[in-house]
């Protein structure tokens, strides 16, 4: 088969992708397949000799969509939005044709490059402290990680590499198995649980310390945590505050935590994977007060942002701790400018990694920073206006405090109600929803999650839930 032809078939593909996303909301959001459906619908081997191009470009349709969940639809409110747009997409098309792995400087010295100046473009958009930003000409600087989750795993890894350092130090005569058994740090029991996987990964002590009323971890409850371990002779060396729980979107008190830990010379990492892409806008930055306090800080640009999975922006105010632990150096990594650049495997957990710097640069040209901000505050307009629509049927009541693009929500009853309604709501199939529980309390979760919606898809939405509260409800006073 020669290479036109293949040139051909990627230019069909685009022109399906653009199809494929332009008519989403004709598609069943949530697919009605079950496990183990696809593998009848294909041979049991790979073909000796080469399928047709048309029979592969109908079996998407035949095989691989009739069990797609479609993100990207409108009618998609589940867990958290992946960010997705025309200008990511092409990125990352050249991203795999130029494919290269640029785990050091000189594998990419563009890979590398671009991804400096555009975590130092995105800090800047954050307003973050020139400590984390590279073009201050200190010690701090960004990296893309692949998910918030390996940012957590990094972070905790250079607060470990740290604190041993410092207690090997004062205790000459501890060993390694020693310290790590007296390590302990410390996380809300509203954060993701990502974080206790940190720890688990890490082999390290998390504690899950219980928030407030709000749902909020304060900073009297970490102090609290310390001092007690720290009288029962343990170690206190990590904590994560969540700028927007999984949950229900709350915040941690990060202008208390933050000085708390400082003061018992404890990293704080910063976890905003979702919300954090609303810190562009300047009325929001008031829920990240005390950043300047933080070791590390990760947001996702890939929930919602524009820019498609994955792209976990995370910035470190020290990053040596984390080349410092990560630092194997095989003879045929080295280079001629190695100390000049970043060499990025040493800021992460694989050692190869894609050119992603491309779909920041791409997203951040293309739109510009007033549409992006543009797009973050309709969603939060649009959970503003779900939220109305609910407060408005008497039947129902908002769980917690709408924040950002999330609404919680619940009808006024049992657990089993609820668990009832959401059954009902995703068993007709328009729109999908997944729920949470807080303090025992069950609940539905709202999220906006398309780039395309828009205040009749919001509508439709609230439609579909109290249609399916009007059937369960009859069907109860049978």
């Amino acid at each position: 088969m020669q290479a036109p032809e293949f040139k051909d078939f990627a230019k069909e593909m685009v022109d399906y992708i653009a199809n494929y996303l332009e008519n989403i909301r004709d598609r069943r959001v949530l697919p009605t397949v079950q496990p183990g459906y696809l593998r009848p619908l294909i041979p049991d081997e790979a073909p000796q000799q080469p399928d047709k191009w048309e029979d592969v470009m109908a079996d998407i349709e035949r095989v691989i969509m009739p069990g797609v969940t479609h993100w990207h639809s409108p009618k998609f409110h589940a867990y958290f939005p992946t960010a997705n747009s025309y200008p990511a997409i092409v990125a990352d098309m050249l991203s795999g044709a130029i494919a290269c792995i640029g785990f050091t400087w000189i594998a990419s010295p563009a890979c590398t490059e671009l991804e400096v100046v555009m975590l130092d473009w995105l800090g800047k958009m954050l307003d973050l402290p020139k400590e984390f930003l590279a073009c201050s000409g200190g010690q701090g600087g960004g990296v893309i990680q692949g998910t918030a989750s390996e940012a957590t795993l990094v972070a905790l890894l250079g607060a470990k590499a740290k604190t041993m350092k410092r207690v090997k130090e004062e205790h000459p005569d501890w060993d390694d198995h020693t310290i790590v058994s007296k390590l302990v740090g410390y996380t809300s029991n509203q954060s993701h649980s990502s974080v206790e996987r940190a720890g688990l990964l890490g082999g390290v002590k998390l504690r899950g310390l219980k928030a407030d009323e709000n749902l909020k971890l304060r900073g009297e409850t970490l102090e609290k945590a310390i001092k007690e371990d720290l009288d029962a002779g343990l170690i206190p060396f990590y904590v994560v505050a969540t700028l927007g729980t999984t949950n229900t979107c709350a915040f941690d008190r990060l202008d208390e935590i933050g000085p708390v830990a400082n003061r018992y010379n404890v990293w704080v990492h910063v976890d905003a994977a979702y919300a954090g892409s609303a810190f562009i806008c300047p009325e929001y930055r008031y829920l990240m007060k005390g950043i300047e306090t933080a070791d590390s800080f990760n947001f996702n640009p890939h929930k919602w942002m524009l820019v498609n999975f994955d792209c976990s922006a995370m910035w470190l105010k020290e990053p040596y701790w984390i080349v410092n632990a990560f630092n194997v150096d095989p003879l045929y990594l080295k280079h001629d400018m190695q100390g000049s650049a970043p060499d990025y495997r040493h800021w992460q957990i694989p050692l190869g990694r894609r050119f992603r710097a491309l779909k920041l640069w791409f997203v951040l040209r293309l739109y510009g920073v007033e549409n992006i901000q543009a797009h973050i505050r309709r969603h939060c307009a649009f959970a503003k206006q779900f939220e109305a629509l609910c407060v408005a049927d008497e039947r129902f009541e908002i769980f917690g405090e709408v924040q950002m693009g999330l609404a919680c929500f619940k009808l006024k009853g049992s657990n089993e109600l609820n668990e009832d309604l959401l059954r009902r709501i995703n068993g007709r199939g328009n729109i999908h929803l997944v729920p949470s529980k807080v303090n025992d309390v069950y609940f539905l979760r709202m999220a906006v999650c398309s780039r395309f919606t828009e205040p009749a898809d919001i509508d439709f939405s609230w439609k579909e839930v109290a249609a399916s509260a009007d059937e369960l409800l009859a069907a109860q006073k049978k």
